[in-house]
């Protein structure tokens, strides 16, 4: 088993600690091999980033996305910039409020979307918008445990914050039952 995921978004929304926590989940939690490879535009805050993330059984010998299986898109411009390599069969997740999706590629498994930005501003802390994509993330897919995201989440965030966290996890997790029970009645 291989999984290849791409988060991306732009510079100061925490997409390289949201894949560094996947990657953690998977590794430390999961008991999985992990790999992560960020980038970043030419400015690291406002400009596009991306964190690849593979999560395998075995050994990984390429640690790059080479055939995207999940896009999640935290802005337009991150979304504009990978959606073209998403692979047939994929699924791609993105933050409704920040990404408009256009027409799709064909062959997308599953497409669903999450108002993440706007649900942690909800709690108090726009910060928080990267963990409830990884709740969204997590209950979509079943990438890693919730077990295992929500021990890699306890572990990396600041002392002091984890329980807001694990909230912003939890409700990312809700909003992917309801994603999914609405994708199951269509």
């Amino acid at each position: 088993m291989r999984r290849e995921i791409r988060i991306t978004g732009f510079g100061g929304q925490g997409v390289i600690l949201a894949g560094y926590i996947l990657g953690k989940a998977a590794c430390v939690f999961d008991g999985k091999q992990a790999t992560m490879v960020q980038s970043y535009g030419p400015e690291a805050r406002g400009s596009a980033c991306a964190a690849q993330v593979v999560i395998a059984d075995g050994k990984i010998h390429d640690p790059y996305v080479r055939r995207q299986e999940i896009l999640c898109a935290l802005s337009q411009e991150g979304y504009d910039i990978f959606i073209r390599e998403l692979m047939p069969g994929g699924t791609l997740l993105f933050d409704r409020d920040l990404v408009e999706t256009g027409e799709l590629p064909a062959g997308a498994q599953l497409v669903a979307s999450v108002p993440a930005t706007r649900a942690a501003e909800k709690m108090g802390r726009r910060m928080a918008a990267n963990i409830v994509m990884l709740g969204f993330l997590t209950g979509c897919t079943g990438i890693v445990t919730a077990e295992a995201m929500k021990q890699a989440v306890r572990s990396s965030v600041p002392h002091g914050t984890e329980d807001f966290n694990l909230a912003a996890l939890e409700s990312g997790m809700t909003y992917a039952q309801e994603a999914l029970a609405a994708q199951s009645k269509a």
